[in-house]
């Protein structure tokens, strides 16, 4: 004898949404034929859910509106700050130690720190002073110039000094000058650190023995 399933089988009744637990309902819309069904969700999901729209109400008015949590535009100017004060710190600690005479003397005779210069000055400086510090680009017979200012014509329009030149090159070209031909160096402070610029400086030291002979 068959087994009667209908008192087993839960009853399936029309309407907007289920009330009890163990409810079905089948909603009264229908659209292109689908059908959607009701039934009352437990209550560990409603706690977590009524719980997260809570907290989510708490985070957004600790957030916008108190300074007990931080906005990421914060902790970003916290982090710039922290890194402008850092490189001020190890400027200040590296000029302590690079002086004219140590340039001169230590850091332009030492083949390594020339090399290590000579290679940031192909990767950084090339483009604007040339392969050859004379501001120029070859192109077949003719020479073309290039944006920035010759750096083995004796000239050292900035100052002549190993630290001027150092600072030149930390800060870029003063804010009061035109530049030259209207372009100016930018501050390579910002992506070099002091000991790569002084190795620059070393290059051009090595490469300008005579404007620098003691």
């Amino acid at each position: 004898m068959p087994e009667d399933k209908s008192s087993s089988e839960p009853e399936i009744r029309r309407g907007d949404y289920a009330r009890e637990k163990g409810e079905i309902i089948l909603r009264e819309h229908e659209y292109d034929g689908i059908q959607e069904f009701d039934q009352k969700l437990p209550n560990w999901w409603l706690f977590t859910f009524y719980a997260a729209v809570a907290w989510l109400v708490i985070y957004w008015v600790l957030y916008y509106n108190t300074p007990i949590i931080k906005t990421d535009q914060q902790k970003i100017t916290e982090e710039i700050t922290a890194l402008h004060e850092k490189k001020d710190a190890d400027l200040a600690a590296a000029m302590e130690s690079i002086t004219d005479e140590a340039l001169i003397n230590e850091w332009a005779t030492d083949a390594s720190k020339v090399a290590s210069g000579k290679t940031i000055y192909t990767t950084n400086c090339l483009p604007c002073h040339g392969a050859d510090l004379s501001a120029t680009m070859a192109v077949g017979d003719q020479s073309i110039p290039l944006p920035g200012m010759p750096l083995n014509d004796g000239e050292w329009k900035y100052g002549g000094k190993p630290r001027e030149i150092f600072k030149l090159i930390n800060e870029g070209t003063p804010p009061d000058s035109p530049g030259h031909n209207g372009a100016k160096m930018q501050a390579w402070g910002q992506m070099l650190t002091p000991i790569q610029i002084a190795e620059v400086t070393a290059y051009l030291i090595a490469e300008n023995p005579k404007d620098f002979a003691q």
